[in-house]
């Protein structure tokens, strides 16, 4: 009757895993997110500014990134690539700029890594997020990372109920119940296998693409619009807002924003 053991272990890591899964992507408001023609609606009547584009891409890091680099290219602040930046115009233009401006210290010069951190959980990136959850174009908290952990799980559990089943089948002198084992493995493991997948198909069509901060509608809205023109070099900034800092071909820009060398890339 070991055999049962084995079946006890496949249906608790399926059932654990699927339950997590389906909390998970219920707090993240997943499960009740925009149909097709709420999103071409949202797509159609909101196009998003580079801002919006970088928290969506990559979070608050991602934006913090945006404000340094776009301030660098407009020639307001001076990033070395020894990592410390130096303001060089103290008036911001917006609200994200002068939070970077006070980040940076009344002395007018600070080391970047701290800078980034200051700047990406500042009051108006939090606002930014949460017009961006409000919309239904943002996951609170970054909750689309648990979202992409807890699909994982539930692969892990599918191979886990295959591989106590495959055990099962293949154990010699083991009573498997009536029909025999391959009956056995069909019935009493198909099952669990069955709950496995078929919450795998559902995570796919409702919550797929997996994302750490946009929801599948905030996906779609970014592969949608065009990112605006921000006043600096098109190209640059909008690398930096859709693919972070290694999408940049300036060495010295992608070493000031990585911290200096060695430091991690946004």
């Amino acid at each position: 009757m070991l055999w049962v053991l084995f079946l006890l272990v496949a249906w608790g890591a399926a059932t654990v895993s699927c339950v997590r899964l389906c909390l998970v992507s219920a707090r993240a408001g997943l499960l009740s997110g925009a149909s097709a023609d709420d999103v071409g609606s949202i797509a159609a009547g909101h196009e998003l500014t580079l801002y919006e584009t970088a928290f969506l891409a990559g979070g608050p890091q991602r934006v913090a990134d945006l404000v340094l680099a776009a301030m660098h290219l407009r020639r307001r602040l001076l990033l070395a690539h020894t990592g410390w930046v130096t303001v060089v115009d103290p008036e911001g233009r917006d609200e994200m700029e002068r939070t970077v401006i006070r980040a940076i210290g009344p002395q007018g010069q600070s080391p970047i890594p701290p800078v980034r951190t200051a700047a990406a959980g500042a009051d108006a990136v939090r606002a930014l997020a949460d017009r961006l959850v409000a919309a239904g174009l943002a996951l609170p908290g970054g909750a689309g990372g648990e979202v992409a952990a807890a699909v994982r799980a539930v692969r892990g559990a599918a191979l886990l109920v295959v591989a106590m089943g495959a055990v099962t089948l293949l154990m010699p002198g083991q009573e498997h119940g009536p029909g025999g084992p391959v009956m056995s493995l069909l019935v009493w493991f198909g099952l669990p296998l069955a709950l496995t997948v078929g919450c795998l198909v559902i995570a796919r069509m409702e919550v797929h693409p997996y994302s750490s901060w946009a929801s599948p509608a905030g996906q779609r809205l970014l592969a949608a619009n065009d990112v605006p023109d921000a006043g600096a070099p098109r190209d640059v900034l909008a690398a930096i807002a859709v693919r972070g800092v290694r999408a940049v071909d300036d060495p010295a820009l992608r070493a000031a924003l990585g911290g200096g060398p060695g430091g991690p890339l946004g």
